[in-house]
């Protein structure tokens, strides 16, 4: 049986995960939005969603660790940053907007959306980088 690349064991995670979300999340909703969930099991509805964001990071921080490849894992590192150094530096900002009463309160998870967006930026900047060095 040959060896699949860290990539695509990553892939794969990611692909499930990603719909292991999508599932809970339109679950949650449908069962708030019905009022159908109360007590501990509206509390449980409300964590599920989360849980597959959080096996994501996991699966990035996995992806790292079993890369062999260290060009490819610098690469992943850097889009790492970026998405870190963009989600911190608008949450930063818009919690002192908000602080100030200048906008209104979004929630907190957002910050992980703006993440997952950021990793976009990491990867349009790796392939700037390599553009401009070939």
């Amino acid at each position: 049986m040959p060896r699949r690349s860290a990539i695509r064991r990553y892939n794969v995670r990611v692909l499930w995960l990603s719909l292991l979300y999508t599932v809970l999340l339109c679950s949650a909703v449908y069962g708030f939005n019905r009022h159908l969930l109360t007590g501990p099991v509206a509390w449980i509805a409300g964590i599920l969603p989360a849980l597959p964001i959080i096996g994501i990071f996991v699966a990035i921080g996995r992806y790292l660790i079993e890369e062999q490849d260290e060009y490819l894992r610098m690469l992943m590192v850097r889009q790492s940053l970026w998405a870190s150094g963009f989600a911190l530096s608008i949450a930063t900002l818009w919690g002192f907007l908000e602080a100030f009463d200048l906008v209104g309160h979004i929630e907190s998870y957002y910050v992980a959306v703006l993440w997952f967006g950021g990793l976009g930026l990491g990867a349009l900047a790796n392939k700037l980088t390599m553009e401009r060095g070939a």
